[in-house]
């Protein structure tokens, strides 16, 4: 069941904080899946026993609906849902307070989940739980927890000249020989994650240096990442930076001899980030085992491998088994950054702009 609401005016630096980010994801492109549905949820009341779980979802409802329905059918546990932007939805809770209606938050990206943690508004998980999921993919204080990944690669075009082995590194695509040869989406918000994880690892004057040149070497800039990839794989362009999963979604449309392949860094780098999906506990939620029953089934194989085979994602949990053509995430050797305020957008941003790589 669907729950109606919508944040009010913003009553506290957290909530400011988050509706700024809405506002900054709206505006740069930040839809990475399906957007959610967006008919008007039912104002019905409903009956809440013990078995009921309300679940405020930044998650799609074209993503997560049937996984949410398994969940149900398995456990006999009735979800009132409250979809919406994950930014948006923080802010409802922020606003909400002690009489927030929700019990647990899943989020697509991890910046309000560390903002909601930061403010004191989740749990800390158990010890279980947080064990099933590598250190590097959950919550520093234990409050939250990666349900899923999305990795930065290099796409690249298979129907030229190119060879895994001739493929450039981050800092060749600033030199000559890679002028004018490949892509980026600069407006989008997960290129703009990869710029802010760049910071946090490189510093913010070095990641502006690199933007700056690569800029200069007239790069092709894409308004998002499905056209980036189409022109990988239509051989417009040699290379592209990207998100994984794109390539697998165009693949489903155009066939397998869609040329272009995906290539991981694998170097611990911004170039090797994975954008995580996450979830936590509401600090005054009165179903608390309920709650913790429903993480603990976000992170059970078989919901991981629907994340999987729904949207082509990495599950956080180490020995699931995922499709032929994705590697395991531990092979991917991301980098260690604090995921709870890789959302700083506005300070990448600022950086992509003043390095001429946004207006």
């Amino acid at each position: 069941m669907h729950l109606s609401a919508a944040p009010s005016s913003p009553r506290s630096r957290g909530i400011g904080v988050l509706l700024a980010l809405a506002a900054c994801l709206a505006a740069c492109g930040s839809k990475d899946e399906p957007s959610a549905s967006t008919e008007e949820p039912s104002a019905a009341s409903v009956t809440e026993t013990p078995r009921t779980l309300v679940v405020y979802s930044g998650r799609s409802e074209a993503i997560v609906a049937g996984l949410f329905e398994r969940f149900e059918a398995e456990t006999n546990i009735d979800l009132q849902l409250r979809y919406g932007d994950s930014a948006q939805i923080a802010a409802a809770i922020l606003e909400e307070g002690e009489r927030t209606r929700a019990d647990v938050y899943f989020s697509q990206e991890t910046t309000t989940l560390g903002l909601l943690a930061e403010q004191g508004r989740l749990r800390p998980l158990p010890e279980p739980i947080l064990e099933r999921v590598d250190a590097r993919f959950r919550g520093k204080d234990g409050r939250w927890v990666g349900t899923s990944g999305r990795a930065r690669v290099l796409v690249w075009h298979t129907g030229g000249d190119l060879t895994a082995e001739s493929l450039p590194s981050l800092e060749d695509l600033t030199t000559p020989a890679w002028r004018g040869r490949f892509g980026w989406a600069p407006e989008n918000a997960s290129f703009q994650s990869f710029i802010a994880a760049m910071i946090e690892l490189r510093g913010e004057e070095a990641t502006k240096d690199w933007v700056r040149r690569a800029q200069a070497n007239a790069p092709r800039a894409f308004p998002s990442n499905t056209p980036l990839v189409a022109a990988v794989g239509a051989g417009e362009i040699d290379v592209g930076l990207t998100n994984h999963y794109y390539l697998y979604r165009l693949r489903a449309e155009h066939g397998a001899d869609f040329a272009a392949e995906n290539h991981y860094y694998r170097n611990g780098a911004a170039e090797s980030l994975i954008n995580l999906s996450g979830v936590g506990i509401l600090e005054g939620s009165e179903r608390r085992e309920v709650a913790e029953q429903f993480v603990a089934w976000l992170l059970s194989p078989a919901a991981q491998r629907y994340l999987t085979e729904q949207n082509h994602e990495f599950p956080t949990v180490s020995g699931v088994e995922t499709p032929q053509q994705l590697p395991d995430i531990q092979s991917l050797n991301a980098p260690r950054v604090d995921y709870g305020k890789l959302g700083d957008l506005e300070t990448a941003v600022r950086v992509l702009r003043e390095a001429g790589a946004l207006l």
